[in-house]
């Protein structure tokens, strides 16, 4: 028996969740799932920036786009979550993230999710100088979050962070 039968067999058996072919990303004839048109996930990226009816219409016609991501070029990977993200768009994060979309701390801050950054934070203190998309700093991503991040910028702000872009 191969890793897939036996998992597709024993899982079930076991009271668990049912291993099928479509949790692999795989169609019922066992070939791999086509992937995304581009153009497509780009579209859905820019409209994650700030237009939460498009993101909404898209999702439609095209589930997965919650976890696709672009290409800008030169390793300048983003999400429409992380563009709502350095964009301050919160109603579009908060959609996103309510339907499963993988977060980052990028995001995280700009909606102002202090107790999550702070221990992420004193965890891996290294981290303080990450960037995120565009390079993009957690400084950024804390103005861009208003009110709700003030906590996190003055945070940030103790630490030395100063906005700087980082070129790509």
């Amino acid at each position: 028996m191969n890793r897939k039968k036996f998992l597709q067999y024993t899982v079930a058996g076991t009271g668990g969740v049912i291993a099928t072919p479509f949790l692999f990303g795989q169609t019922s004839s066992n070939k791999p799932a086509d992937p995304l048109p581009a153009e497509k996930v780009k579209e859905f990226v820019i409209a994650g920036h700030s237009n939460l009816d498009k993101v909404k219409q898209m999702l439609v016609e095209f589930p997965t786009l919650l976890y696709a991501t672009w290409d800008w070029g030169s390793g300048d990977f983003e999400t429409a979550l992380e563009g709502a993200g350095h964009i301050g768009t919160k109603d579009v994060a908060n959609h996103l993230i309510g339907l499963g979309a993988r977060t980052n701390l990028f995001v995280l801050t700009m909606l102002g999710k202090t107790g999550i950054v702070k221990a992420y934070l004193e965890a891996y203190p290294q981290y303080v100088n990450a960037r995120g998309p565009h390079g993009l700093t957690l400084l950024h991503h804390a103005q861009k979050g208003g009110e709700d991040a003030r906590e996190l910028l003055d945070y940030l702000q103790e630490k030395g962070l100063k906005e700087t872009k980082m070129a790509l």
